[in-house]
């Protein structure tokens, strides 16, 4: 590749419901040729395709309004603070108010994403086809990242285009495998097409020219191979929301035995962030032995809030316990890698 070009398309002007996105960008853009790339800002996507809520213009009622619209279009809130919301959407996007939109729209109104970006990519491509150019579409938003300030454009839509270039298995210059590394190409394009969009400027369709490939491929997968499954997120929940969820793993622990060995040290630890004042004895790292030092009524009580407190603990360290209680106070048998 040789460098790639970003191109305004400019004259676009306000887009209403039902508008035909492919004519106004063809009829601004006439210099399109086959393999571009448009990047595509998901408002106009979304005004084109009715996506619009009507509400107050101002005061408690559209504050009201807009809650319900964001509870609407959530599928699960992933952390809250203050004002601002980070929500999982429907599509399985991670953004701030469930990419709900007030800019760039007369005040009665909110703009809500596409339904599905990959399918308004797909037929946006399709009807620029029909006018005789073939190109990538990559329809875009604005996005938040953790661990870092500013916000940067990103494909929530993609067709035509490969959405991945995929690095693994090649050889470095220094003669070392890579394993790792996926650029998320559509992501970057996007990025790189905002830089001529602004947010100010009413310009909301990109061109990005020189990138191999585009356009000259079947639609591909699309951006929601993009979006990383719940099962290798290892960032699911803000802070308070995971405290909450392992304060309730805490509250609602189950007896849980496995055949891995329980590390001592880990044992230590969570003996330590219990603080029980020498009521427990290690037999063994398998094996703890808590003696309980008042055998009133609320003595006991007090001990069995104790020994659930250590078994939270020995949780915290991934580590399974059972609990056995007899008169003299409680054994609990603990294990490694609990569920």
């Amino acid at each position: 590749m040789d460098g790639v070009e970003i191109l305004p398309v400019r004259g676009i002007g306000d887009v209403t419901a039902g508008d035909d996105l492919a004519e106004l960008i063809t009829r601004n853009a006439p210099w399109l040729h086959d393999g571009d790339v448009l990047v595509v800002t998901s408002k106009i996507v979304s005004k084109a395709e009715g996506r619009l809520v009507e509400v107050p213009a101002d005061g408690p009622e559209r504050d009201e309004a807009r809650a319900r619209v964001l509870a609407a279009e959530t599928r699960r809130v992933v952390a809250r603070r203050g004002q601002t919301s980070i929500v999982q959407t429907h599509h399985g996007f991670v953004m701030a108010a469930a990419g709900i939109d007030a800019s760039n729209v007369d005040k009665t109104h909110l703009v809500l994403l596409p339904v599905s970006p990959d399918a308004s990519a797909r037929r946006l491509r399709a009807d620029l086809a029909a006018r005789g150019v073939r190109v990538g579409v990559i329809v875009s938003d604005t996005m938040g990242r953790a661990w870092r300030n500013g916000l940067t454009d990103v494909a929530l839509g993609a067709a035509g285009i490969s959405p991945v270039r995929d690095h693994r298995g090649e050889i470095d210059p220094y003669g070392n495998e890579l394993q790792l590394t996926e650029m998320a190409v559509i992501d970057e394009l996007a990025a790189a097409g905002e830089l001529v969009k602004g947010k100010c400027d009413q310009v909301p369709v990109a061109v990005v020219r020189g990138y191999p490939g585009a356009g000259l491929q079947d639609d591909g997968p699309g951006a929601a191979v993009l979006l990383r499954d719940a099962g290798s997120d290892m960032f699911s929940l803000g802070t308070a929301e995971a405290r909450a969820s392992g304060l309730t793993a805490a509250a609602t622990l189950r007896d849980v035995t496995t055949d891995v060995p329980a590390p001592a040290e880990a044992v230590e630890r969570a003996i330590a962030v219990a603080k029980l004042d020498g009521a427990v004895h290690v037999q063994s790292p398998q094996t703890l032995r808590c003696t309980a030092p008042d055998a009133s009524p609320a003595g006991l009580m007090r001990f069995g809030a104790d020994v659930h407190r250590l078994r939270a603990a020995l949780a915290a360290e991934g580590l399974a316990s059972v609990v056995a209680y007899d008169e003299a106070g409680a054994t609990i048998a603990v294990s490694g890698a609990a569920a």
